[in-house]
């Protein structure tokens, strides 16, 4: 069974949490400061972890980044401020996705279970996966190419990396900085004409309708994110 681990100082709200995703198999465990947290990171292998930016003492932002120093499991923040800078952060600083209290408790569970689900299909043990499989959408590893119903195409370099590294984060909202630094290699610096012009030639490529993206999906503001629901 899938466990998380829920860090927030909210106790009824982490109780609520913990009854809600029992009822989907997957059992949880919750601590109130940032500290705690991270000794229970120490302790048990948990496939998810649901963090509060704003607690008393270490906040959200700190304990993601110690979290990040030696784990790579998935991590869902809550934030009670609704501006795109507080997400960015978390975002940059490793998170996965966030939520902005209040929120729906079927929403939560379902970003649960999505990005449980993201992660074991991307951390298998086996070493065979040569190909990543999508809805109407195949990734060839080795032969770096993709199958689409707009035909099968081998990409260049860049095309490849920048599909390649959004698709193995199906789900995660990636901000700008994020894709340039990881496909470039470089200091990100706030020029983002490459990566518009290749997400624009992925999307004549992936796409049945480029103009309504069903793969790369832009998140005004922030990024972009494959999607989570192919």
């Amino acid at each position: 069974m899938n466990i998380v681990l829920i860090i927030d100082d909210d106790k009824e709200l982490c109780a609520l949490i913990k009854r809600s995703v029992l009822s989907e198999d997957i059992e949880a465990d919750f601590c109130n400061t940032g500290k705690e947290g991270l000794q229970k990171l120490k302790e048990k292998e948990y496939q998810l972890v649901i963090l509060d930016v704003m607690m008393p003492g270490m906040d959200g932002f700190e304990t993601l980044e110690e979290i990040r120093k030696e784990n790579s499991l998935p991590i869902l923040m809550f934030t009670s401020k609704n501006d795109s800078a507080s997400k960015v952060r978390g975002l940059r600083a490793g998170a996965d996705d966030y939520l902005t209290k209040p929120f729906d408790m079927d929403e939560l569970i379902a970003r649960i279970i999505s990005l449980i689900r993201r992660y074991t299909r991307f951390n298998q043990t086996d070493g065979m996966t040569q190909q990543l499989e999508f809805d109407g959408l195949k990734i060839d590893l080795e032969n770096r190419s993709i199958i689409t119903e707009n035909g099968t195409f081998e990409l260049p370099p860049k095309e490849f990396d920048l599909l390649l590294y959004c698709a193995k984060h199906q789900g995660k909202i990636l901000t700008k900085q994020q894709i340039y630094e990881e496909v470039w290699g470089e200091e990100y610096v706030y020029d983002d004409s490459n990566i518009m012009a290749i997400i624009s030639r992925l999307r004549k490529k992936l796409e049945v309708n480029p103009g309504n993206p069903k793969y790369i999906q832009t998140i005004k503001g922030i990024g972009y994110r494959f999607s989570k629901e192919v």
